[in-house]
Parts: structure tokens; sequence; C-alpha cells
């Protein structure tokens, strides 16, 4: 679930920043704002919105989605897709014009010039990828208000330590947490690792 939600949410993320660095419109400022103070948007304030929203006498409460894994991952591609754009238009306000500049005077085209921004851009972008994967995969409070916790169906390895903490059951909570953590090192060891391997072909 937080591989898909963050997956979707960086297609949605990168693309915003750099569409956010690019353009000069009025009220620019304010939307910089804005997606800077959704970066910190509580996890149960964005749970409540998707609610809302999905609900059955909701604006979207026609898919009768909610209570389902897809509801959860539309909170949390709420909740982190603000994370991923304005990282990324904070990078590309900082080396985008001097990339483009450069671009331009190799005769690249707008097409040409965005990979070549992508590609010297991958570090910071991958950084802001994986911080928000951070933040998905250890989120509680969005999943068990649009997924419900029920077990074997939408209960995570979070909202089920948080069930077990209601309980008592501590030392059950504890072994979950340990494997979140074990699970959450173990794929970010991979990404790194292929994040090494990719900037290592790139140099050669």
């Amino acid at each position: 679930m937080s591989l898909a939600s963050t997956f979707i949410a960086s297609f949605l993320g990168i693309i915003l920043g750099l569409l956010l660095e690019k353009n000069q419109f009025p009220g620019k400022r304010i939307v910089v704002r804005l997606c800077r103070t959704l970066m910190g948007t509580p996890p149960v304030v964005a749970g409540l919105v998707v609610y809302l929203l999905l609900m059955r006498r909701g604006p979207l409460g026609a898919l009768g989605i909610l209570f389902t894994v897809r509801a959860m991952v539309i909170a949390q591609v709420f909740i982190i897709t603000p994370i991923i754009c304005g990282m990324v238009y904070t990078y590309a306000s900082r080396s985008a014009p001097a990339i483009r500049a450069f671009a331009k005077t190799m005769g690249a085209d707008r097409l040409q010039t965005q990979f070549l921004l992508i590609k010297e851009m991958s570090g910071e972008i991958y950084f802001a990828v994986i911080t928000a994967f951070s933040r998905a995969i250890s989120e509680v409070g969005a999943v068990m208000i649009v997924g419900g916790n029920i077990q074997y169906y939408t209960r995570t390895m979070t909202t089920a330590i948080s069930m077990l903490r209601n309980t008592g059951d501590f030392g059950q909570g504890i072994t979950l947490g340990v494997l979140l953590l074990a699970i959450a090192f173990v794929l970010q060891s991979l990404s790194d690792l292929l994040h090494k391997d990719r900037v290592e072909e790139e140099n050669l």
C-alpha cells in the first residue's frame, strides 16, 4: 500500500513541483505557501477529508471504495504528494535556472531540457521520494479512518500496533514495530543500492 501510494504521489509531486518552479503566475507565492503548509498535514485531517469525499453521501460516494485499500492509498497520496512537490520545488528553484540555461546553449528542446533537469536533480528527487515513503509507511491515523482497520483486509502493521496498544498487548505491539522497522530498513537499503548503481552507470 505504501509503495503504491509513494509511486502515485511521486509521479504527481515531481510534475507539480517542476511546473510550479517553471511557471510564473499571480498568486504563486500563496500556492507555494499552501503547498508547504500541506507538507505538514495531520494524517487524521487528511483521513477525515478523504472519508467525507468517499462516504456514501459524499461527492465520490458512488465509487463505493470507502473502507478499502484503494481508499487508504488515496489518503496516503493526499498526505505525501505535497511533501514531494514542496521538496522538488525547493530543489528546482536553486538549480533549474542554471540547468535550463545550459540546455539552451546546447540547443536542447523543451522535452530534452526536462529530461536533463530530472537527471541532474535525480539525487534530490530520490531523497524526496524516500522521505515521502518513510511518512507513508509510518502513517496510522488516515488509513485507520478510511480503511476501518478490518482484519485480513484493511488492517496494516501500524493500525495493528495502535490496536494492540489499546488492548494492553505491548509485547506483540513492540514485535510488530521492530518488524516494521526491519521491512523499512530492507526496502531503504534496496532502493539505496539501486540508486547507487544507477549513479555509477551514469558516471561511466
